[in-house]
Protein backbone atom coordinates (compact mmCIF):
# COMPACT_ATOMS: atom_id res chain seq x y z
CA UNK A 1 0.00 0.00 0.00
CA UNK A 2 1.31 3.64 -0.49
CA UNK A 3 2.06 5.67 2.19
CA UNK A 4 -0.41 8.19 1.03
CA UNK A 5 -4.31 6.12 1.72
CA UNK A 6 -7.37 7.88 0.97
CA UNK A 7 -9.79 6.21 3.42
CA UNK A 8 -12.57 8.37 2.97
CA UNK A 9 -14.13 7.76 -0.61
CA UNK A 10 -15.64 4.58 -1.97
CA UNK A 11 -12.98 4.48 -4.23
CA UNK A 12 -10.31 4.95 -1.95
CA UNK A 13 -11.60 2.48 0.27
CA UNK A 14 -11.88 -0.25 -2.95
CA UNK A 15 -8.27 0.98 -3.41
CA UNK A 16 -7.40 -0.22 -0.05
CA UNK A 17 -9.09 -3.20 -0.13
CA UNK A 18 -7.90 -4.59 -2.92
CA UNK A 19 -4.03 -3.16 -2.39
CA UNK A 20 -4.48 -5.79 1.04
CA UNK A 21 -6.07 -8.40 -1.19
CA UNK A 22 -2.85 -8.48 -3.51
CA UNK A 23 -0.68 -8.77 0.11
CA UNK A 24 -2.28 -12.56 0.56
CA UNK A 25 -1.26 -15.24 -1.28
CA UNK A 26 -4.40 -17.00 -3.12
CA UNK A 27 -7.05 -14.54 -1.90
CA UNK A 28 -10.61 -15.13 -2.90
CA UNK A 29 -13.70 -12.80 -1.75
CA UNK A 30 -15.59 -14.71 0.62
CA UNK A 31 -19.29 -15.36 -0.37
CA UNK A 32 -20.18 -14.47 3.46
CA UNK A 33 -18.26 -14.05 6.68
CA UNK A 34 -18.68 -12.87 10.37
CA UNK A 35 -17.20 -12.70 14.09
CA UNK A 36 -19.18 -14.06 16.39
CA UNK A 37 -19.33 -14.83 20.54
CA UNK A 38 -19.88 -17.78 21.80
CA UNK A 39 -19.27 -20.66 23.80
CA UNK A 40 -16.26 -21.53 20.69
CA UNK A 41 -16.38 -22.93 17.42
CA UNK A 42 -17.06 -26.55 18.04
CA UNK A 43 -20.92 -25.47 18.93
CA UNK A 44 -23.88 -23.67 17.19
CA UNK A 45 -24.31 -21.69 20.60
CA UNK A 46 -22.30 -18.89 18.92
CA UNK A 47 -24.32 -15.28 18.17
CA UNK A 48 -23.50 -13.18 15.03
CA UNK A 49 -24.50 -9.54 15.32
CA UNK A 50 -23.55 -9.05 11.75
CA UNK A 51 -23.56 -11.70 9.33
CA UNK A 52 -22.10 -10.57 5.70
CA UNK A 53 -23.31 -12.62 2.80
CA UNK A 54 -23.76 -12.12 -0.99
CA UNK A 55 -19.96 -10.68 -1.08
CA UNK A 56 -20.74 -7.94 1.03
CA UNK A 57 -18.51 -5.60 2.86
CA UNK A 58 -15.39 -6.75 1.43
CA UNK A 59 -12.96 -4.31 2.74
CA UNK A 60 -13.55 -5.87 6.60
CA UNK A 61 -13.01 -9.20 5.34
CA UNK A 62 -9.99 -8.74 3.93
CA UNK A 63 -8.99 -7.04 6.98
CA UNK A 64 -9.55 -10.15 9.18
CA UNK A 65 -8.30 -12.24 7.36
CA UNK A 66 -4.96 -10.61 6.69
CA UNK A 67 -4.65 -10.64 10.44
CA UNK A 68 -5.46 -14.32 11.03
CA UNK A 69 -3.66 -15.56 8.31
CA UNK A 70 -6.68 -16.97 6.51
CA UNK A 71 -5.75 -16.71 2.74
CA UNK A 72 -9.47 -17.97 0.84
CA UNK A 73 -11.50 -20.98 1.10
CA UNK A 74 -13.84 -21.92 3.40
CA UNK A 75 -12.76 -22.10 7.34
CA UNK A 76 -13.12 -21.34 11.07
CA UNK A 77 -11.30 -19.81 13.77
CA UNK A 78 -11.08 -18.98 16.95
CA UNK A 79 -10.29 -15.19 17.65
CA UNK A 80 -8.47 -14.02 20.25
CA UNK A 81 -9.27 -11.01 21.70
CA UNK A 82 -6.18 -9.07 20.78
CA UNK A 83 -6.53 -10.42 16.75
CA UNK A 84 -10.30 -8.67 16.73
CA UNK A 85 -8.96 -5.58 18.67
CA UNK A 86 -6.23 -5.49 15.82
CA UNK A 87 -8.52 -6.12 12.85
CA UNK A 88 -10.70 -2.99 14.34
CA UNK A 89 -7.82 -0.54 15.42
CA UNK A 90 -7.04 -1.39 11.05
CA UNK A 91 -10.44 -0.94 10.34
CA UNK A 92 -11.32 2.01 11.72
CA UNK A 93 -9.86 4.46 9.06
CA UNK A 94 -12.83 3.55 6.93
CA UNK A 95 -15.15 5.90 9.45
CA UNK A 96 -13.89 8.47 7.34
CA UNK A 97 -16.16 7.31 4.50
CA UNK A 98 -19.55 8.24 4.84
CA UNK A 99 -20.79 7.16 2.07
CA UNK A 100 -21.03 3.81 3.66
CA UNK A 101 -21.93 2.05 7.11
CA UNK A 102 -19.80 0.37 9.22
CA UNK A 103 -21.37 -2.48 10.43
CA UNK A 104 -18.66 -5.18 11.31
CA UNK A 105 -16.29 -2.38 12.93
CA UNK A 106 -19.53 -1.41 15.07
CA UNK A 107 -20.02 -4.93 16.06
CA UNK A 108 -16.49 -6.01 16.20
CA UNK A 109 -16.27 -3.10 18.78
CA UNK A 110 -19.17 -4.38 20.59
CA UNK A 111 -17.91 -7.61 20.79
CA UNK A 112 -14.47 -6.73 22.42
CA UNK A 113 -17.19 -4.99 24.88
CA UNK A 114 -18.51 -8.24 25.74
CA UNK A 115 -15.69 -10.37 25.92
CA UNK A 116 -14.28 -10.30 29.46
CA UNK A 117 -10.94 -12.42 31.08
CA UNK A 118 -12.98 -14.50 33.17
CA UNK A 119 -15.71 -14.77 30.81
CA UNK A 120 -16.65 -18.60 29.40
CA UNK A 121 -17.42 -16.79 25.67
CA UNK A 122 -14.95 -16.86 23.14
CA UNK A 123 -14.71 -15.34 19.63
CA UNK A 124 -15.30 -17.28 16.17
CA UNK A 125 -14.04 -15.83 12.30
CA UNK A 126 -16.14 -17.71 9.58
CA UNK A 127 -15.33 -17.60 6.32
CA UNK A 128 -17.20 -19.15 3.46
CA UNK A 129 -15.76 -19.27 0.00
CA UNK A 130 -19.14 -20.68 -1.51
CA UNK A 131 -22.48 -21.06 0.20
CA UNK A 132 -22.45 -24.71 -1.68
CA UNK A 133 -19.08 -25.92 0.16
CA UNK A 134 -19.86 -28.01 3.58
CA UNK A 135 -20.06 -26.40 6.76
CA UNK A 136 -16.32 -25.87 8.42
CA UNK A 137 -17.57 -26.29 11.78
CA UNK A 138 -20.54 -26.28 13.87
CA UNK A 139 -20.52 -22.39 14.19
CA UNK A 140 -20.13 -22.16 10.35
CA UNK A 141 -23.97 -23.74 10.31
CA UNK A 142 -24.78 -21.62 12.54
CA UNK A 143 -23.99 -18.65 10.62
CA UNK A 144 -25.57 -20.27 7.24
CA UNK A 145 -28.80 -20.50 9.21
CA UNK A 146 -28.67 -17.18 9.76
CA UNK A 147 -28.25 -16.38 6.20
CA UNK A 148 -31.17 -18.36 5.26
CA UNK A 149 -33.67 -16.85 7.78
CA UNK A 150 -35.41 -13.70 6.50
CA UNK A 151 -34.07 -10.50 8.26
CA UNK A 152 -37.15 -9.69 10.73
CA UNK A 153 -36.01 -13.47 12.20
CA UNK A 154 -32.47 -13.05 12.63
Amino acid sequence: MSDVVDWSTPEGLRAVRESLAATIPGWTDPAAYAVGIGAGSDSREVGFPHVNADGSHLLPAVVLAKVIGHEGGTATYDLTVDQLRTAAETLAPAEACTAYDHPNLWAWRDLLEQVRPESALTLTAVFVRDLEDPAASEADAAMRDLIERPVGER
